[in-house]
Protein backbone atom coordinates (compact mmCIF):
# COMPACT_ATOMS: atom_id res chain seq x y z
CA UNK A 1 0.00 0.00 0.00
CA UNK A 2 1.22 3.07 -0.68
CA UNK A 3 -0.37 6.71 0.22
CA UNK A 4 -0.40 9.53 -1.88
CA UNK A 5 -1.12 13.39 -0.59
CA UNK A 6 -2.04 16.01 -2.89
CA UNK A 7 -0.37 19.02 -1.03
CA UNK A 8 -2.91 21.59 -3.63
CA UNK A 9 -6.04 20.15 -2.76
CA UNK A 10 -5.06 19.76 0.96
CA UNK A 11 -5.37 22.40 4.09
CA UNK A 12 -3.90 21.04 6.89
CA UNK A 13 -7.13 20.35 8.63
CA UNK A 14 -5.80 17.47 10.49
CA UNK A 15 -8.07 15.13 10.63
CA UNK A 16 -5.51 12.14 8.98
CA UNK A 17 -3.21 12.67 11.82
CA UNK A 18 -6.09 12.38 14.24
CA UNK A 19 -6.80 9.00 12.66
CA UNK A 20 -3.28 7.75 11.79
CA UNK A 21 -0.66 9.72 14.16
CA UNK A 22 2.03 7.43 13.40
CA UNK A 23 1.73 8.24 9.78
CA UNK A 24 0.42 11.72 9.50
CA UNK A 25 1.47 15.16 11.28
CA UNK A 26 -0.68 18.31 10.70
CA UNK A 27 1.37 21.14 9.59
CA UNK A 28 -0.57 25.32 9.38
CA UNK A 29 -1.27 24.60 5.92
CA UNK A 30 -0.71 20.90 4.81
CA UNK A 31 0.05 17.77 6.26
CA UNK A 32 3.44 15.75 6.22
CA UNK A 33 3.25 12.27 5.30
CA UNK A 34 5.47 10.03 7.80
CA UNK A 35 5.48 6.96 5.74
CA UNK A 36 4.44 6.56 2.57
CA UNK A 37 4.17 3.33 2.19
CA UNK A 38 3.13 1.76 5.62
CA UNK A 39 2.64 -1.90 6.78
CA UNK A 40 -0.29 -3.71 6.16
CA UNK A 41 -1.20 -3.32 9.95
CA UNK A 42 -2.15 0.13 9.35
CA UNK A 43 -5.25 -0.21 6.47
CA UNK A 44 -7.59 0.82 8.87
CA UNK A 45 -6.51 3.84 10.03
CA UNK A 46 -5.35 4.63 6.72
CA UNK A 47 -8.52 4.21 5.24
CA UNK A 48 -10.19 6.17 7.66
CA UNK A 49 -7.93 9.23 7.37
CA UNK A 50 -8.77 9.01 3.58
CA UNK A 51 -12.26 8.55 4.37
CA UNK A 52 -12.55 11.62 6.65
CA UNK A 53 -10.45 14.37 4.63
CA UNK A 54 -12.39 17.08 4.20
CA UNK A 55 -10.94 18.20 1.18
CA UNK A 56 -10.26 14.75 -0.48
CA UNK A 57 -6.74 14.92 -0.66
CA UNK A 58 -5.75 11.98 0.93
CA UNK A 59 -5.71 8.02 -1.23
CA UNK A 60 -4.28 4.72 -1.30
CA UNK A 61 -2.46 3.38 -3.83
CA UNK A 62 -2.03 -0.31 -4.50
CA UNK A 63 1.00 -1.71 -4.75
Amino acid sequence: MKIEVDLDLCQGHGMCEMEAPDLFEAERESVKLLDSQPDSSHLADVERAVRYCPTQALRIVEE
